[in-house]
């Protein structure tokens, strides 16, 4: 199987080594040169597809993939992939399975009450609705659209943000949110591979949404620290981007994962991966 994915970011590029490990040759675009090269040596081919140049043979990739993967995300313009490759994509020779990493996001506000695939799209940030505006077209191309709650990982995780002194214990009674390991993301797509549907949504995303602080909490103790002080929501130093994220407030169901495709999360909660990343030396020393 020949699997394309634009946007080697952090997600997608687990979701590459996943499918490699499977056998899958996996080509991906990225944003530089220097990136290509150095995926090259990894053994990935690569192709640059930027605002300032896009590598012709992108078109070719499409034309002779079996899947393909956007993680790229919408701009002010629409979306960058289908602005630039719709032509290829609904081609005679399309690929046999599409893929669109969203966000949870999309869903908005919920005063901290539940939400599955079903409920509808009501965030009205602008960002939100690009993003609504973008799963609508890969929909109607019949992609999977897979809505991904906060990730975390290998080198993005609380235990590293307590390393460097920058974990903050932000405090606003009744915000959960839900996470999501990127292992468990791969693992995601790789069953949609094997059960595709074209059009379905799938929130991906852990078992368990919780308070911001409890999580930091769980990681100071894995490391025999003490938390940072708690600091009222009003009173954090949080960038616009960050600060939206608690101005929207709910309880996210994976159901489907679990039913319809079968996946069994390896991390269900922040517990479980953040203990395994402790294990692995994440952390303070």
């Amino acid at each position: 199987m020949k699997f394309l994915i634009f946007g080697l970011g952090y997600s997608a590029s687990y979701i590459a080594q996943h499918l490699q490990g499977a056998g899958i040759e996996v080509t991906a675009t990225v944003r530089t040169s220097a990136k290509a090269e150095e995926l090259g040596r990894r053994g990935i081919t690569a192709r640059v597809f930027s605002s300032s140049y896009v590598d012709p043979l992108i078109s070719d990739d499409i034309k002779s993939s079996d899947a393909i993967l956007s993680s790229v995300p919408p701009n002010e313009s629409g979306d960058p992939v289908l602005a630039s490759f719709i032509g290829s994509i609904t081609s005679d020779s399309r690929p046999r399975w599409i893929g669109y990493l969203s966000t949870i996001g999309v869903y908005g506000d919920h005063l901290g009450n539940w939400v599955d695939e079903t409920t509808p799209e009501t965030s009205e940030k602008p960002r939100s609705q690009l993003r609504i505006a973008a799963e609508q077209r890969w929909l109607a191309l019949g992609a999977h659209v897979f809505r991904l709650s906060g990730i975390y990982g290998p080198g993005r995780n609380q235990l590293e943000k307590l390393a460097s002194g920058t974990a903050t214990r932000i405090i606003k009674p009744g915000q959960v949110f839900n996470r999501i390991h990127v292992a468990d993301i791969a693992a995601v797509v790789a069953a949609s591979l094997s059960r595709p549907r074209a059009g379905a949504i799938y929130n991906v995303t852990d078992n368990e949404p919780a308070p911001p602080q409890q999580v930091v909490e769980f990681a100071a103790e894995l490391c025999g620290r003490t938390p940072p002080p708690e600091v009222a929501f009003d009173d954090a130093e949080l960038s616009p981007m960050a600060r939206s994220f608690y101005l929207e407030n709910c309880r996210v169901r994976n159901d489907l994962i679990r039913t319809e495709l079968g996946v069994t999360l390896a991390y269900p909660s922040y517990r479980e991966g953040l203990s395994a990343l402790r294990a692995l030396g994440e952390g303070p020393a």
